[in-house]
């Protein structure tokens, strides 16, 4: 029933009962494999996607590359465990290639994200480097357009 999953991967705010019609499938089952993935963390919770820049908020997201020295026994999961309980965080990850996690945060300012690095990253004693970056502007993120273009539905003209 992965169909389900992927329902509402793209819209969590999919009823049951519209899955159970998209699907042609009882509604009792849809409702029974829900329960199930939510038991099982298979869904680990549902989310709205939000466009603050067409709001009032300020909001800095950051992308931060970091270099660790991972732990014997335990590897990268101690100090990303760490990591990803801080509030600011909004999403941790385990990476190949020239760093070892990114981890994606939130902020009111540039400052308030640059004092999170030197203050509470980067002084941990795992963390062997930085790098910061910052979101200028968002295209697209979790599968979702933020600003459709709208299409000239003109003919094109040839001479």
């Amino acid at each position: 029933m992965e169909e389900i999953l992927e329902i509402l991967e793209k819209n969590s705010k999919a009823t049951a009962g519209q899955i159970a019609v998209m699907l042609g499938k009882p509604l009792e089952e849809i409702e029974a494999a829900i329960k199930k993935y939510e038991t099982e963390s298979v869904i680990v919770g549902y989310s709205t996607l939000i466009n603050w820049d067409k709001t009032e908020k300020e909001k800095v997201t950051a992308l931060i590359e970091v270099k660790v020295t991972p732990q014997r026994g335990l590897g990268f999961d101690k100090i990303a465990d760490r990591i990803y309980k801080y509030p600011e965080v909004t999403a941790c990850y385990l990476m190949s290639g020239g760093f070892d996690l990114t981890v994606i945060i939130e902020g009111k300012t540039m400052k308030e994200v640059a004092l999170f690095v030197s203050e509470k990253l980067a002084p941990l004693e795992s963390v062997l480097s930085t790098s910061t970056h910052f979101v200028l502007k968002k295209y697209k993120d979790k599968g979702i357009i933020f600003e459709e273009k709208p299409s000239d539905r003109r003919e094109p003209i040839f001479i």
